[in-house]
Formats: C-alpha cells, structure tokens, sequence
C-alpha cells in the first residue's frame, strides 16, 4: 500500500509575455501565449487553475533585455524572449475580481519602484484580493533594466541585496507598524472613520530612501504580502533566511535540492526563525503520457520546437563591464554582476569535469523537466518531497495546455498519494500554506507592530532617536 503523504503546494510559474522559460514553444499551433495580451488568455487559466486547486499564479517579471546592454538585441525581439512584456502587477487587479481562492504572486525587484508607492500597490491588491497577494523580492539582474532607471549599470551583487534590505525595511515599516490594529473605525455616528491615535508617521531614513509616512491604506488582510525570494548566492541565501517565506529554487535534482535547503534553513535558524518558516519549491515542468513511450515521443515532439538560440540568449552571462562570455568559458573564471548563485548550483550539478557557460545552457534546455506517465511523475514527486521541497512550481510548455494536461491527468494521481490539495483552506493565501494571517513573531516584519505607537512626531525627534542608538550602539561595540 502507498504510504499517504502531506499535500504539496503547486504554483503556476507563467509571466506576462510571450516566451518565457521553454522558448520556441510558443511556434507550437496550441500555444496560446502568444496572446499573452489578451487579459482573457490569462483570466480563464486562472479559472483553470483554480478548479485544479492550485496553490498561487506565480509571475515571473524583469525591467530590462538579458546580455550584453550594448549588443545587438535582434534576438530577443525576434523570439519575443520577453519583450514585449506587461506588468504583472496591473494584471493582479484584474485576477483578484474573478477569483476567490488562488494565490496571486507578482515579481518586482528594487530599481523599478519606490517602496512607498509600491507598498501602497501591494496593499491595495491584497484588498482587492481579500488577502491573496505574494511577493517575489528580487534585485534586478540586467544591465539593461538598471539602466531604464536612470544607472550606468547594475549596482555590484552584494550591494543590491543590501539596497533590499533597506527597501524591504521600508515596506515592513509601512505595512506592520504605521497603522495599529484597531486604528479604522467607520465611526459613522461620532464621526471617526480612523483613529488618529492609532496612525503614525515611521520618519524612516537610511543610505537610500527618506520616507515619513503614514502609509496611505489601511491594513490589508495580510498586511505584509506573503514573501518569494529566488536567490541562491551567498547574499541570495542570507536574504532569504531572513526574510523569505517562500524560496523558489533552482536545481538540477533533488539531492542538490536537499543541500540548498538545508543551507537556507540553517541560516534561518542563525537568525532566529525556525527551520520550517521557509517553504521550498523547484521549478518543473511536465511531459504527460497515458504511457511511457506517448511520453517519450511527446518529449520529442517538443524538442522539435526548442530554440537553442532563445535558450542561450536566455543564459547570456555579463562580466563587470556588462560583456557576454563566450559559451565555452569555464564556469570558475566566470565574474559576473548578474545570476551568480544559478552559476554556482549549475556548476555543482557537473561534478564529473569542468563546466563550462555552454553546459549551463543545456541544463536550462532539458533540465527540470519530468517526462513519464501520471504515476511515474508522482514518483518524481516523492522523491523531491523527500529531499525537502515544499511544493512544485510548474512551468509551462503552453498554455494553457500544459496546465490543463497537468490538472486533469496528473493532479488526481497525486490526490490519490495524498501529495495534492483536495480543496482550499480558509482564508488568505498565508492562512491557507502557513495556518496564520500574518507573519509571525519570528519574522523580522513583526518588530515594527506597535513600533510608532509612542514614536518620533517630527524628523528632528526621530534623528535625536538614531544619533542615541546609533552612540548606545557604539558603546556597547566598545565594551
């Protein structure tokens, strides 16, 4: 008998563009993201994906072309490798009014918005959504993107994750501690809608961003959105552990998988979380058959269709300078301001010889993807939930197709294992993968509830507060 299983958690992994991950699948004639302009293509999937009990619709976004800023970009507009692309978080508004259930997930990195107006964004989504808003935290990783905002280049790799930092720091302020619990009334008869009492400034101020508040909304049903993160460098992992609740990772197997995981948990623990305040999910994608050879020859089928040259424009990694290397270029010579910790996972993958940019193009080409029958699939699946992945985030061939082959062949076999939902938990999307509406107590973000209550009321009290911390905290250093 078949040991039943804890559910796992499925996201849809899409972006608002035509080619995204599999590139050269949208030439397929059932590829219908082509029309990815169409806000139709992308209400009736997440009314797909919701019949299916899927977890979030996860978009994936950039603000910028890949490679080299300088070079010719014929490519990627040629192959629609996302561009053109739309925002993500505009399309959210129009998912939240027709769904009721589904996570929606949407990607925005530092360079592209100011935290005070994202911060509101976000929070009036998670209004809109009765709490089912997520947040992809990223740093950007084109030169190009840094550029559309006025840079010269990316900002270097470890300074990025320090400007999240502060970023983040910001929104928490907002979201958790400028409004009190109890603070809006809708006092109609003694003529209080809020309590100003209960509503505070956060006068925050740091290397980047001078921000006074009060944040403009009212407490969203999460408050602070459930939180993605995908970085697996040093710096990415460090991030993570402290402020991720959710980690979208990237490996080749389940037992690289298994170390990176153990990794982010350990750091989580150092910094005062639980090891299991982090969920952890890959990135798959599915090639279905009623038997092993349909499967085999629906991979090949597909295969017809990879663009070789989408993939490695995809992959194109930029030195300091913003220049590609050359695919032949050993990953360990290879110092670059962009995707460092995909280099380092890819390199642990080939431990056989020394890999090179060309082997890391090729994994993006054929790795990830679980080629079988429904139940050979579920196999996959038990193996990568024992090496401690939390969920699956399904990338697409098509769409919706992918989805739907994955919904109706695939998702009942799970079911059957105990390894998927069979409805919705109550509540918002935090409620319904962690059991609480808001961060808790461990989380960094749970330090500014109550923080403004008897806080600064003017910038020149707020900088007299942080000069005292600041000398409090050089004393103590002293000692």
């Amino acid at each position: 008998m078949t040991t039943r299983r804890k559910p796992l958690h499925f996201n849809a992994f899409v972006m608002n563009t035509n080619s995204h991950i599999n590139h050269g699948q949208w030439r397929r004639p059932d590829a219908h993201q082509t029309e990815f302009n169409d806000v139709n293509t992308w209400i009736d999937l997440a009314r797909l994906l919701e019949d299916a009990k899927f977890d979030a619709m996860f978009f994936a976004d950039v603000s910028g072309l890949y490679g080299d800023s300088d070079a010719d970009y014929e490519v990627y507009v040629r192959h629609g490798l996302q561009i053109p692309s739309n925002d993500p978080t505009v399309l959210l508004g129009a998912l939240a009014v027709v769904t009721e259930n589904i996570g929606l997930a949407l990607t925005s990195n530092v360079m592209q918005n100011h935290p005070f107006n994202f911060a509101r964004q976000v929070s009036t989504l998670d209004h809109i959504s009765n709490g089912r808003i997520a947040w992809n935290v990223v740093t950007g990783m084109q030169d190009n993107g840094a550029r559309n905002y006025g840079l010269p280049k990316l900002t270097d790799h470890a300074e990025r994750y320090r400007w999240a930092e502060e970023y983040i720091d910001v929104t928490y302020k907002l979201w958790e501690g400028s409004w009190d619990d109890g603070a809006l009334l809708k006092d109609k008869e003694n003529g209080y809608f809020s309590d100003p009492s209960k509503v505070h400034k956060i006068y925050h101020e740091g290397p980047r961003y001078r921000v006074e508040g009060p944040h403009l909304p009212s407490p969203s049903p999460q408050r602070t959105p459930l939180l993605f993160q995908a970085g697996s460098s040093g710096s990415g992992l460090a991030f993570a552990a402290r402020n991720a609740e959710a980690v979208f990772i990237i490996s080749a197997n389940p037992e690289a998988a298994r170390v990176q995981i153990a990794e982010t948990r350990r750091l989580a623990v150092e910094a005062g979380r639980n090891a299991d305040d982090i969920k952890f999910f890959p990135g798959l994608s599915f090639i279905i058959g009623d038997t092993e050879e349909e499967a085999q020859e629906k991979a090949r089928e597909y295969d017809r269709y990879v663009s070789v040259e989408g993939f490695l424009a995809h992959s194109a990694q930029v030195d300091s300078d913003g220049r590609v290397y050359d695919p032949e270029t050993p990953i360990k010579d290879v110092e670059t301001n962009t995707t460092k910790g995909f280099l380092e996972w890819a390199a642990l993958n080939i431990p056989d010889r020394e890999p090179t940019l060309g082997d890391l193009v090729r994994q993006r080409a054929n790795v990830n993807r679980v080629v079988g029958t429904p139940e050979q699939i579920a196999d996959q699946l038990e193996k990568w939930q024992d090496a401690g992945v939390d969920g699956i985030n399904v990338i697409n061939w098509v769409i919706p197709g992918s989805f739907a082959e994955f919904a109706d062949k695939v998702l009942p076999v799970l079911r059957g294992r105990g390894l998927a939902q069979k409805q919705y938990a109550p509540g918002t999307l935090r409620e319904k993968l962690f059991g609480t509406p808001r961060v808790n107590e461990r989380h960094p973000a749970a330090a500014y509830r109550g923080a403004f209550t008897a806080g600064p009321t003017t910038w020149d009290e707020a900088d007299e507060l942080r000069r005292a911390a600041a000398s409090a905290e050089t004393q103590t250093s002293a000692v």
